[in-house]
């Protein structure tokens, strides 16, 4: 199954993976808005063959196309301790805007 990957804007290392099409202008058109709103604006990295002996290194692959299949697309949530990086920013009382 072929798909493309987007880079998110708004959290380091997201990714969101949706079937491959020839247009992309196509690609994003059925997307949830709620997925929109928490992805921000994407940025395509690349185009992934996938298949069940592929690799990846953040997700199991067996998921990502089941996700593609059943809902349309995969989001790729960060790591862990990027995850906690952006919380202690959030989180400290120090910083002022």
């Amino acid at each position: 199954m072929k798909c493309v990957v987007f880079r998110c804007s708004k959290k380091a290392e997201m990714y969101l993976y949706v079937p491959y099409q020839d247009e992309t202008d196509d690609l994003l058109r059925d997307l949830p808005e709620g997925l929109i709103k928490l992805t921000g604006t994407l940025h395509k990295v690349m185009e992934l063959e996938l298949s069940a002996d592929r690799k990846l290194a953040r997700a199991n692959v067996q998921e990502v196309i089941g996700a593609l299949q059943e809902k349309g697309f995969y989001l790729q949530s960060p790591p862990n301790a990027v995850l906690r990086q952006d919380d202690s920013m959030l989180n400290n009382p120090s910083d002022t805007f």
